[in-house]
């Protein structure tokens, strides 16, 4: 097992009981939240300089207009999920789709590879974002009863379009990467990068997952 791999399990596995706890108590819920949307923020404003980089008005004014979109945005996500926390369960499942979303981009990936799904990111493939839907779908059953849906389609519907948005929000903070000139937006989680690497789909998908909530 190469140094990497050993460093991105065991950042797993902190993340992964740092979901558990913020589900568990409201307090850690809270300070991990405003943390977490405050060092993706500052890691979306120091890629976003490094794309608009010069010292020409144009560029100033967009690093500043980034700024202020990007930082009303994450507030935006938080006030929502903030208003939501009566339907934690509704938010956990959401948060899971998406990182099913990418182990199983990952992991079918990278056994069957074939056909790239766009130029924005060359290691994404069509068999990746297959995976993708197809991971997310096991889900169903272990959340089901936790949840109010209507019916089984709505759940399925559900589940297909926040993985969906998990993929495209990828592949949105993929292209700013690239046009950056980066492969990750920070160094604070070994293994795995910024915190914006690892919620890049996320900050798409849990804002919509709760505007659709009523929808389903």
């Amino acid at each position: 097992m190469s140094l990497e791999l050993k460093k991105r399990i065991v950042t797993s596995f902190f993340l992964f009981s740092l979901l558990i706890l913020m589900f568990s108590y409201s307090f850690i819920f809270i300070i991990s939240l405003m943390i977490i949307a405050t060092i993706t923020w500052i890691e979306f404003y120091a890629l976003i300089s490094k794309i608009f980089k010069k010292n020409s008005f144009k560029d100033k004014l967009k690093r500043l207009s980034a700024k202020g979109v990007s930082l009303m945005y994450l507030l935006f996500i938080v006030f929502l999920i903030l208003t939501n926390l009566e339907s934690r369960n509704f938010i956990f499942f959401t948060l899971m789709i998406s990182i099913f979303s990418d182990i199983g981009g990952l992991t079918v990936g990278k056994i069957f590879k074939g056909r790239k799904l766009t130029k924005i990111s060359p290691n994404k493939t069509v068999s990746g974002a297959t995976g993708s839907l197809f991971f997310s779908i096991l889900l169903i059953p272990f959340f089901l009863s936790y949840l109010n849906f209507s019916n089984m389609y709505s759940v399925i519907i559900y589940t297909i379009l926040i993985s969906i948005i998990t993929q495209l929000g990828d592949l949105f903070i993929s292209f700013l990467k690239r046009k950056a000139v980066v492969k990750n937006t920070s160094d604070l989680l070994p293994g795995h990068g910024g915190f914006l690497d690892r919620v890049d789909g996320i900050i798409f998908a849990v804002p919509m997952g709760i505007l659709l909530l009523n929808f389903f």
